[in-house]
């Protein structure tokens, strides 16, 4: 399914893909592809909106991978990240502007919707706007998830969590591979997202690898066990809406 997606809705084929794309019908599909009025691609390292400033339109990441940052006290925290088929910044039609910086990883290409595109459809398809608060409901739970593994696991086991939660949201966005994962992250990434520091990061990536977990190297996780793994990283994909016990079925179905 994931490569007629994309096939047919180049722009959009991946949104909600393996969550709640079967619930969309060919009308929605064809509205969603339609909203994004421009794309652009970006290198490493840019910001596509800073903290504070005003959001006139939502970010739909298409190629690449985004991360959600907060600086303070001259560090970098790394709260969020973002897959292919991910609005990064849907919340912001909302808020208007974000308490954290958008930022790219990798070479990325996104596409833009305007909020003035967005009002319309909140106010003539009150299905698909109800999926996409599901998508920003998403990061919420993705985010709780963090926290808790945040207080739970040691380093190594947190590293090891990232790798298998990213693993898993590519697999149902269709880009998921069987012996590991390529991203664009590296070393200082990793530390970022699991509060720890470049030192101790080396040391916990050192750990996975001895230990036959997991070996990142020059952005290619290796992974011989998968199942390892996630048992390692005490992953339950189920916060992730994929499949599992949360799995939405026909409940969002327009009838």
């Amino acid at each position: 399914m994931g490569s007629t997606e994309v096939d047919k809705y180049p722009l959009t084929g991946r949104f909600l893909l393996g969550r709640l794309r079967h619930a969309m019908t060919a009308e929605e599909k064809d509205l969603v592809e339609s909203l994004v009025e421009d794309t652009e691609r970006f290198p490493r390292s840019t910001t596509l909106i800073a903290r504070g400033q005003l959001a006139e339109r939502s970010t739909l990441l298409i190629e690449g991978h985004m991360l959600r940052v907060i600086r303070q006290d001259g560090q970098r925290h790394v709260v969020g990240m973002h897959v292919p088929g991910d609005f990064a910044d849907l919340h912001g039609f909302a808020l208007k502007r974000l308490d954290h910086d958008l930022v790219t990883v990798g070479n990325s290409l996104v596409g833009y919707v305007s909020h003035a595109k967005l009002v319309e459809v909140t106010q003539q398809y009150p299905h698909l706007t109800r999926l996409m608060w599901f998508s920003t409901l998403m990061d919420a739970a993705i985010h709780r998830q963090w926290i808790l593994k945040l207080q739970e696991l040691p380093a190594p086991r947190r590293v090891a969590h990232v790798f298998a939660e990213l693993w898993h949201r590519l697999d149902l966005v269709g880009l998921g591979r069987k012996d590991g994962l390529r991203t664009s992250l590296i070393q200082a990434d990793l530390a970022d997202m699991c509060g720890t520091t470049a030192i101790h990061m080396n040391r916990a990536l050192a750990l996975l690898k001895k230990e036959g977990v997991a070996e990142f190297r020059r952005g290619t996780v290796y992974v011989q066990d998968r199942a390892r793994l996630e048992a390692y990283a005490r992953f339950d994909p189920d916060y992730l809406y994929g499949q599992g016990r949360l799995r939405v079925g026909g409940e969002l179905s327009k009838p």
